[in-house]
């Protein structure tokens, strides 16, 4: 007994001084940290917006149209006399849902598709790596078009659309990793143990290949909010009266030159958003590289 518990407890001992390690390299990358301070206070604005900046984003004041950024309204007001502050908060909670959701989707269905075709390779893995080629070769922003126009423009369908647009790279990710894991010495005792198939991929295989998968969400998030900005630009992404940055830049475009904060400020905050997850994304790819513990 007493054996078994000194082993859990080395076991527990080692996982968290991996942890420790991984957060004090993590420390070591400043760009890494600027980028989680960015998404933290993104993700403050998208948690609590209504204590922030109240719940009044769709109240229009056609008397108070165009007004100039002042002490009244930080950022000014819009076309229709609303509050362009509060609509950029409510906006953050807009474009943060719409794009954690389609990268949750795109990775739960990826790293499935992944997993079964790294560790059973063969026929099979050549069946669904030719259908992620098929993905692969239609670009996301056209393939997130087709979607929205054949289904109508919602954010579900939205979630819906960029999930499946980035299920391709997570599985190749996915896919890569497994590869140089499955045929290692542990695979091999657990088969001997008699593990199916399902117990190695998810207690052995998966917890080891998890490494990329975790850099890969943050790149794809990033990518994810230019993709739903770009398609509320162009009029197909979330439904009016919501606030979404993009959408907010393309009711901007027409009067840029002479009111453009309208324009500015969602730009900036779809830019600092993008910028904020690659730094993160660098960063943790830069902590979790085996190659760099030194």
């Amino acid at each position: 007994m007493s054996k078994e518990m000194s082993t859990a407890d080395a076991i527990s001992m080692k996982k968290k001084s991996q942890f420790g390690d991984f957060v004090r390299r993590f420390k070591k990358n400043k760009g890494g940290i600027v980028g989680l301070l960015i998404i933290v206070m993104f993700l403050i604005c998208a948690l609590f917006p209504a204590q922030l900046v109240g719940e009044d984003y769709y109240s229009q004041d056609l008397s108070n149209r165009y007004c100039h950024p002042n002490a009244e309204h930080i950022f000014g007001t819009d076309e229709l006399g609303r509050d362009v502050l509060t609509r950029m908060v409510w906006g953050a909670r807009t474009s943060l849902e719409i794009s954690l959701s389609a990268v949750a989707v795109s990775c739960i269905l990826g790293t499935i598709v992944g997993c079964i075709a790294g560790f059973y390779g063969g026929v099979t893995d050549n069946i669904l790596m030719r259908i992620m080629d098929v993905l692969m070769a239609i670009p996301s922003t056209l393939l997130g078009i087709s979607i929205v126009a054949a289904f109508g423009s919602s954010i579900y369908v939205l979630i819906f659309a960029m999930g499946i647009s980035s299920i391709a790279g997570f599985s190749r990710i996915c896919r890569s990793s497994v590869i140089t894991i499955r045929d290692q010495e542990y695979i091999e005792a657990a088969r001997a143990t008699g593990a199916s198939d399902f117990r190695i991929i998810t207690k052995y295989v998966l917890p080891n290949a998890l490494a990329p998968i975790i850099v890969q969400i943050s790149m794809s998030i990033a990518a994810s909010i230019l993709s739903i900005s770009g398609l509320s630009f162009i009029g197909l992404g979330v439904p009016a009266p919501t606030p979404e940055w993009g959408s907010m830049l393309s009711n901007g475009r027409q009067v840029i030159r002479d009111h453009a904060y309208i324009v500015i400020f969602p730009g900036v905050a779809i830019m600092l958003a993008v910028f904020a997850f690659n730094l993160l994304g660098d960063g943790l790819r830069d902590a979790l590289d085996p190659r760099l513990k030194s």
